[in-house]
């Protein structure tokens, strides 16, 4: 009896109706999409300041004075390369730069706009500055470049820092990408109608149709009445399910 009881108070979906009730809102679906993205988009273009990249490349090899580099030497400059990039992040490299360029910034705020890569399998250092400004994104490029160079010749006893790529003056932003950020905002607002759907589904208990009635009352319907078409629609009763009336009258309509 208890396994009869719970499997009656369960909820069934009708997963057709369901998916023709997301369509019929599809307007409020594509509005709300729409509103979201837009809403991202202005305030990405409003709000938010773009940020140009500036990319200098340098080449260090280990190699003994004089002398021609070897493989043995090719090998060390790679195991190597991850130390250089640690001593191009290092104090003494963004106070340098600081003190050299007048920048108004701490060493940490400077590292912020750093990024250090290396290529597979190359000796080549990526310095990449980002900045509001890319004539200066590209001079603090620069700068870092020379006394990066200057700094691991000292620690590292290295005869000679080439430089591969001079800094670049950017001519597109580098982010924000307002497009990206307005076709998730509007993937984000169709999800949120398409939830806010489903729940008004799930939680309206009301009986719309004579199938309705035999489905959740177990009641045979003799006839349906039409609404009159000069009768105001708000004057159309809704029959709500009660499962308590169903049991008090032992399933018997009145």
């Amino acid at each position: 009896m208890e396994t009869a009881v719970q499997n009656n108070d369960e909820i069934e979906i009708d997963l057709v109706d369901l998916i023709r009730q997301i369509w019929r809102n599809k307007g409020i679906i594509i509005l709300s999409a729409l509103t979201l993205g837009l809403i991202v988009v202005l305030f990405g273009k409003l709000f938010l300041t773009p940020e140009f990249a500036s990319t200098t490349k340098m080449y260090v090899l280990a190699k003994q004075e004089n002398a021609t580099p070897t493989n043995g030497d090719l090998q060390a400059s790679t195991m190597l390369t991850k130390d250089y990039a640690e001593l191009i992040k290092s104090r003494d490299v963004t106070e340098t730069v600081i003190s050299e360029l007048g920048l108004n910034m701490t060493s940490e705020q400077l590292l912020d706009k750093m990024e250090i890569s290396t290529p597979a399998d190359t000796r080549v250092l990526a310095i990449k500055i980002t900045d509001p400004d890319p004539y200066k994104a590209r001079e603090i490029a620069d700068a870092v470049r020379n006394v990066a160079a200057e700094h691991i010749q000292k620690v590292m006893n290295i005869e000679a820092v080439n430089v591969v790529e001079q800094a670049n003056i950017p001519k597109n932003p580098q982010g924000p990408n307002v497009t990206k950020n307005g076709i998730v905002g509007a993937l984000l607002g169709a999800i949120v109608a398409i939830a806010v759907v489903l729940v008004i589904y799930m939680t309206n208990d009301t009986i719309k149709t004579s199938d309705d009635v035999e489905k959740y009352l177990n009641l045979s319907t003799l006839g349906v009445i039409p609404l009159a078409e000069d009768e105001p629609k708000s004057k159309k009763r809704k029959i709500k399910k009660n499962k308590k009336n169903k049991k008090r009258n032992g399933g018997r309509g009145r």
